[in-house]
């Protein structure tokens, strides 16, 4: 398949799929403008061949009217305008006269970015069911096709494999590129000794990935709840922590088949997850919930990682949202900073948490999209990237 360079750019209206599904506040405010920063390259690579430039992205799920209020992509072309230091056209519509008038009177070098294709979902799930008819139109409003949303590639939406089965001129953008350059550095003959580090809420959207890693990694160190539901598999009490009930068969099964999986051996324990009251114990009583690893788990967790090559991170050691609960994932990242080894972060929470802790420069690479890295890890192909050619 085509790379951007291979492209000729020149004058031509180019549609380039972005990843802006950034985080917003309570005020709708843009709380990490990671994704935003990282499309910058393949944009002003475009906007220095004269292009006319037409971005699409979608924020966040779009399933009721109310969504429509919260999550329009307008602060979104707001910041990356501030970014380029140019205006940034936004057009409040997925599709219709507006934005074809809006196209049809560009001058090179202008950009308009179209309202959050997930829009699209209230009549019928078009978008994210890539409804034929929506990835035709989309792709009649340009030229060319540049894919560089990683994080939407292991789904087969309008507004990627639609555009992408309706246009002849197609290539990855700079960010993809980036993005399964840096996941092969752990997935293809990752340097000895290889340790991952799993944390988050649910095993059930990871079975696959640790199957697949348990293969490859010499250790695999677990927290965050998805700990306890390892823990409780092995017949230990964890309190009222959060676990993962339909995954405790596969928990147990794990545990028996591997040696890898390496669990806490003493949490960060609070009665009440509202009330900041918390203690550290090694046994959880029934009334425990357990927010974080202990401080001798963040110990074993690097004696681990000191003696590692190369380590791929997915999912916070803790309950994160509290900054009291950030200490586990905050001492790791602090600890992996100072080693002298390959180090990927598989987007989504714990790439927030990452780069928000000011880690993200010590890291070999953090990825924008966490669902579409994890099932790379899992050996699948993604229908974002192979639908734009050989």
């Amino acid at each position: 398949m085509k790379k951007i360079e291979e492209l000729n750019l020149d004058g031509k209206k180019v549609i380039i799929r972005v990843d802006y599904n950034v985080p917003l506040d309570e005020n709708g405010e843009i709380v990490d403008d990671n994704r935003i920063v990282e499309s910058l390259k393949t944009i002003k690579y475009c906007l220095e061949r004269n292009c006319k430039l037409i971005l699409l992205s979608h924020l966040g799920k779009v399933k009721t009217e109310d969504d429509l209020k919260k999550k329009s992509l307008k602060v979104v072309s707001e910041r990356l305008s501030e970014l380029l230091g140019m205006n940034v056209k936004f057009i409040p519509k997925t599709r219709g006269k507006e934005i074809e008038d809006a196209i049809s009177n560009m001058n090179e070098k202008d950009i308009i970015m179209l309202e959050n294709t997930r829009f699209e979902d209230l009549d019928g799930k078009k978008e994210s069911g890539n409804d034929p008819e929506l990835g035709k139109y989309w792709a009649s409003l340009g030229d060319v096709f540049i894919n560089d949303a990683f994080g939407t590639c292991h789904r087969s939406h309008a507004s990627n494999v639609g555009i992408a089965s309706n246009m002849e001129e197609k290539a990855l953008g700079f960010l993809i590129q980036k993005e399964v350059d840096n996941l092969q550095l752990v997935i293809d003959n990752p340097k000895k000794p290889f340790v991952v580090i799993l944390g988050g809420a649910k095993i059930s959207d990871k079975i696959e990935t640790i199957k697949n890693l348990s293969l490859k990694a010499d250790y695999i160190l677990v927290g965050g709840a998805m700990a306890y539901t390892f823990l409780k598999a092995k017949g230990m009490n964890v309190g009222k922590s959060l676990i993962d009930e339909e995954s405790l068969d596969f928990a147990k099964e794990m545990l028996e088949k591997t040696d890898k999986i390496i669990l806490p051996i003493d949490s960060i324990v609070s009665k009440d997850m509202v009330i900041d009251n918390y203690e550290v114990k090694e046994t959880l009583d029934s009334d425990d919930i357990g927010l974080d690893i202990g401080p001798k788990t963040i110990k074993l967790f690097e004696s681990y990682i000191e003696k590692s090559k190369t380590l791929f991170w997915n999912g916070p050691m803790g309950y994160y949202e509290k900054e009291i609960y950030q200490t586990g994932t905050k001492e790791l990242c602090d600890f992996i900073s100072k080693q002298d080894i390959i180090s990927v972060v598989g987007g989504g929470d714990t790439a927030s948490c990452v780069i928000n802790m000011g880690y993200k420069d010590k890291f070999t690479h953090v990825s924008t999209g966490g669902g579409a890295s994890l099932e790379l890890l899992e050996g699948k192909e993604l229908p974002g990237i192979s639908c734009m050619g050989r």
